[in-house]
């Protein structure tokens, strides 16, 4: 299981329980992301989707009247945190702190390379126009470059470490971003997540939803200026 997977199976099955092809939202992607850097194994996430749709099932052929569709996978939170917390009691001995982990195939030292070159390439041809988030746009891609060439090496970097400083790199350039966005930018991008969660505050809990309102305003922030998200996980695999 990679990366990629955890992300196109939660697709896959929410598509197929709904029963007609949905492209997820940002808000969507913004929640699969909570999970995934939470921990939360894929097996608890489909179980809880499965759980969510069963009980809709049920209550849909109860129902006198037509029952509203099923538009977004935040509708299955609550069932995906139970099936988690299930999985977690079952268990016998200790569950690991991220239980997803690094991806063990498919992520060769050459083709981790060419990934960060085409980062490098995509942050490169990026216009910011404030200094100081401009000046980490111009550090980001040094770092992305020099990246690529270590990856090259003889003995390249373990995939977790260079996960983690992916990261890093693109915490910062996140915060150089939210620092320098004009006012009425962030607000109407909270604006925009307020109005997507409002249907689904019921069955999250208040950390889950500043988790996933903080996941949605980085990837529209990268999105508006056309910049890569970095981790290892959007390289996706052949």
């Amino acid at each position: 299981m990679n990366y990629f997977e955890y992300f196109s199976e939660i697709e896959e099955r929410f598509s197929r329980r709904r029963g007609s092809i949905l492209l997820l939202s940002t808000l969507d992607w913004a929640l699969i992301e909570t999970w995934r850097e939470a921990g939360v194994p894929l097996e608890a996430v489909l179980r809880g989707i499965d759980t969510a749709f069963d009980k809709y099932d049920a209550k849909a052929a109860r129902a006198k009247s037509r029952t509203s569709k099923v538009n977004g996978l935040a509708w299955c939170s609550q069932a995906v945190m139970q099936a988690a917390e299930e999985m977690v009691e079952a268990a016998t001995g200790t569950v690991p702190a991220n239980a997803i982990g690094m991806p063990s195939s498919g992520f060769e030292a050459e083709r981790v390379a060419r990934f960060l070159e085409e980062n490098a390439k995509a942050v490169e041809a990026a216009i910011i126009d404030q200094a100081a988030a401009e000046a980490v746009r111009v550090e980001t891609l040094r770092r992305l470059r020099e990246l690529a060439e270590v990856m090259r090496r003889a003995a390249p970097m373990p995939l977790d470490e260079l996960d983690r400083t992916l990261t890093v790199l693109e915490e910062r350039l996140f915060a150089a971003l939210f620092s320098a966005a004009p006012e009425d930018e962030i607000v109407a991008l909270r604006e925009q997540a307020d109005r997507e969660l409002a249907a689904y505050r019921a069955r999250m809990s208040a950390v889950q939803i500043k988790q996933v309102q903080t996941q949605f305003l980085q990837k529209r922030l990268l999105e508006v200026r056309r910049l890569p998200r970095l981790s290892l996980f959007y390289m996706g695999h052949e």
